[in-house]
């Protein structure tokens, strides 16, 4: 299922990243990558906050409909 179904404070692996090559490449840099584990602190107008790594990071409703979980 695309990360934007995930509640704040459930958590998912990630199993495929889908979207445009650019797209993949961005998210890859951040952190999204195949088996990592993240973590929903926050939905706030479609737009998420994410703890994935170690890290805070925050991506709009479009990324997250590009992560599959």
């Amino acid at each position: 299922m695309p990360m934007n179904f995930l509640r704040p404070g459930e958590k998912g692996v990630i199993r495929r990243v889908k979207g445009a090559a650019d797209t993949k490449r961005f998210l890859a840099n951040l952190g999204f990558v195949d088996g990592t584990e993240v973590s929903v602190v926050s939905k706030l107008g479609g737009n998420l906050i994410v703890i994935i790594r170690d890290s805070r990071v925050a991506i709009n409703h479009e990324m997250a409909k590009c992560i599959l979980v």
